[in-house]
């Protein structure tokens, strides 16, 4: 067992539903679910208020209408959940480039050889989860362990909005007592089958060797064996090539739009310097992104190939042009790889 490593599995509380909440605010509270609206869709999330009617992920429109009566089923914005998710995934990205995602509303990190907070994995998550909040006003939950399973099943424990930790010493503690519908891939049909041997948690399963599981189950009789010990040495991989570096800054104190000058850039500019020494890319355009007080963000992109403060002052100028009432929260600036394309402009609320 690796347990020098330190995983963690970041979700999202009912992630549909709490974009749609947070864009309607009129429907916090209220049984919301995100689906299909008529009668024939399915829906594909539902807030927690929902929850305690039975309400779930796939089941029908109908069948939810006839548990809460008062349920409101919205289409839901694909687009919009994607660019949140990207705008998470760009907070990951601040403390390890070994970020494994899901799906739009989890991943799994390995901070390792993350040096911040001292290398200390509860602390990483628990910073993960604030500046998740402060950026997009959604909670996540956490899952801290040495492997990806444990630190999966744990991210459940204490939802919404809360951490699990489970360090290397009290992971057969928690294993022992976790239904074993709780281990990934052990769905209706294998519950079944293992509940005609009276195995419903996982230590029912030790007195059971590796053979005797492989015969019963197959190649997932060797994956129980090592679930029901905690063991996961599947590794955290991130295949995807990075189209982008980027650095940002929060203020300690809003600022306006005159106060964006060359002296507040030059700190920014050099940061992301450093960090483009590690990059062997070509660099094809210019990005900036501008956060104002009430949290809506602004991000613009230009066809460039090298650092120019002048052209990040000028974006930023004009994205503060387009919202000259209100105080800027965050500036962040970065470059882009790969085809470059004419000057284009990406506003997201």
């Amino acid at each position: 067992m690796a347990e020098n490593r330190k995983i963690i599995h970041i979700d999202m509380d009912c992630y549909y539903a709490a974009v749609e909440m947070r864009e309607n605010p009129e429907l916090v509270g209220k049984p919301i679910a995100v689906g299909g609206n008529s009668e024939r869709g399915v829906l594909s999330t539902c807030n927690y208020e929902a929850r305690k009617y039975g309400l779930r992920s796939a089941m029908s429109n109908y069948r939810a209408k006839q548990l809460c009566p008062d349920v409101i089923i919205v289409s839901g914005n694909m687009e919009l959940y994607k660019s949140i998710s990207k705008q998470i995934r760009g907070i990951f990205a601040q403390y390890t480039e070994l970020v494994e995602p899901l799906s739009l509303d989890e991943a799994y990190l390995d901070v390792t050889d993350c040096t911040m907070f001292e290398g200390s994995a509860t602390l990483i998550a628990e910073d993960i989860r604030r500046r998740i909040f402060e950026e997009t006003q959604l909670t996540a939950s956490a899952g801290v362990s040495i492997n990806k399973y444990i630190a999966k099943v744990a991210s459940d424990f204490n939802k919404p909005n809360g951490i699990c930790v489970v360090p290397p010493n009290k992971i057969k503690e928690f294993v022992t007592d976790l239904p074993v519908k709780a281990i990934p891939g052990v769905g209706k049909v294998m519950q079944k089958r293992l509940a005609q041997l009276n195995v419903e948690y996982c230590r029912d399963l030790m007195s059971f060797n590796i053979k005797e599981l492989e015969q019963k189950f197959g190649k997932m009789g060797t994956v129980l064996y090592q679930r029901i010990r905690g063991e996961d040495n599947r590794q955290v991989s991130n295949h995807r090539i990075a189209k982008s570096t980027s650095v940002e800054t929060t203020f300690a104190k809003d600022i306006t739009a005159f106060e964006l000058n060359k002296d507040l850039l030059l700190k920014l500019t050099e940061r992301l310097s450093r960090r483009l020494e590690k990059e062997s890319k070509n660099i094809n355009k210019l990005q900036v992104k501008l956060k104002f007080e009430d949290f809506v963000l602004k991000t613009k992109e230009t066809q460039f190939n090298y650092l120019d403060l002048d052209i990040y002052l000028q974006m930023l100028q004009e994205l503060a042009k387009l919202r000259p009432q209100h105080k800027i929260r965050l500036i962040g600036i970065g470059v882009g790889y790969g085809e470059a394309n004419q000057e284009q402009m990406a506003l997201f609320a």
